[in-house]
């Protein structure tokens, strides 16, 4: 239920209701959030790889297969899109701390998180039907990071202490 919860709150985002409810989960729920959102992401390569008839998965078992699928489009997926996630959490801290917002590195990581599930569910849509060029992740990135630098403007500036 609390990812289904997540799941609608991000679709919400920038809604500032929606940013401190997000804001408010653990990083654990968040990280697990990730890959169950990545595994929807994967569900085309998958059927690719499990009905291929031709190529080096041809005269593999279904087994090896889904083995195969893991090792070599799972996994590397996971650790290119969490790498990402973390390049533009660094790069919302930046932002955050031109605008004056006293954000840490975690909130944004989790934002960030959250600001790919509309993308994610595109790409999973459209990777179904047709192909799908991968220059479109700049679109995503790009996506992400207006996003992001309006949820930050949602947070309040910091306040200026008297010397």
């Amino acid at each position: 239920m609390i990812f289904w919860t997540m799941f609608t709150q991000s679709l919400r985002l920038p809604n500032k209701q929606a940013v401190f409810r997000l804001n408010r989960t653990g990083m654990d729920i968040t990280v697990f959030y990730m890959f169950i959102l990545l595994g929807f992401v994967s569900v085309p390569t998958l059927i690719d790889v499990l009905t291929e008839t031709n190529g080096m998965t041809a005269n593999m078992n279904i087994l090896f297969r889904l083995i195969y699928f893991f090792i070599f489009s799972y996994l590397p997926l996971t650790i290119v899109i969490f790498i990402l996630l973390s390049l533009l959490a660094y790069i919302a801290t930046g932002i955050a701390h031109l605008m004056k917002r006293k954000l840490k590195f975690s909130i944004l990581w989790k934002m960030s998180a959250y600001t790919t599930t509309i993308p994610f569910l595109f790409y999973t849509v459209a990777a179904t039907f047709f192909s799908v060029h991968d220059m479109i992740i700049i679109l995503f990135i790009v996506y992400s990071l207006v996003l992001l630098i309006k949820i930050i403007s949602i947070y309040p500036k910091r306040k200026k202490h008297a010397s």
